[in-house]
């Protein structure tokens, strides 16, 4: 009968813990606008090298908020095909710059656009059943887009410098540990932990 080593055995309980937490309730998520792409906190913690990568999704993610709210009360629909194609036509040519696989990063990204979408149809439920916590102000879309296309020049980066790590056996265990930090240090609520854990589905090449 196969053992199971001591290594093998903690990395399956570390994986089942921290795929039950990334399901959990948390606080509310902020969401600030701010001139430059999101930073990764710096703490003592942040031994992993995908932290950069988990930490600009969630940066990505929290985007989605302000999108969701200049779509509030107008035509415009969440999902727009025209858009999502062209990020995901230059990520790829960016990817191609950075020597990085072109077709990994339209996965990786097209998962980041389906955990977009998925924060403003939930908050767009969320506003028709509490119509008292919708928002009241429209942020310039166009301003939004100049932050998510920041946030998502230096997600590309950092996807192209890690990719020995994201192909390595232990990227998934690690990428679910640090998810749960930034969960923590973002403070993330449940709809925004259930989109990171969307986002970060095909990370790992592994």
């Amino acid at each position: 009968m196969r053992t199971t080593t001591p290594l093998r055995r903690a990395l399956i309980t570390v994986t089942a813990t921290a795929a039950v937490v990334l399901t959990a309730t948390g606080s509310a998520v902020a969401v600030p606008l701010s001139g430059t792409a999101a930073a990764p906190h710096a703490t003592a913690r942040s031994l992993s090298a995908l932290h950069p990568v988990v930490e600009l999704a969630a940066a990505r993610l929290a985007t989605a908020d302000l999108v969701a709210a200049a779509k509030w009360g107008t035509d415009s629909p969440i999902d727009d095909p025209a858009r999502e194609q062209q990020v995901l036509d230059n990520v790829a040519a960016q990817a191609q710059q950075l020597g990085a696989d072109p077709d990994e990063i339209r996965v990786i990204f097209r998962d980041q656009i389906e955990a977009n979408k998925t924060v403003q149809h939930g908050l767009f439920q969320r506003w028709t059943d509490h119509p008292d916590q919708a928002p009241t102000t429209k942020p310039d879309l166009s301003v939004v887009r100049q932050e998510i296309n920041r946030v998502t020049s230096a997600l590309v980066e950092a996807l192209a410098t890690t990719a020995d790590d994201r192909g390595a056996v232990t990227c998934r265990p690690e990428l679910l540990l640090t998810a749960l930090q930034v969960r923590h240090d973002d403070h993330l609520d449940a709809l925004h932990t259930r989109a990171l854990a969307r986002a970060l589905r095909s990370v790992c090449g592994s």
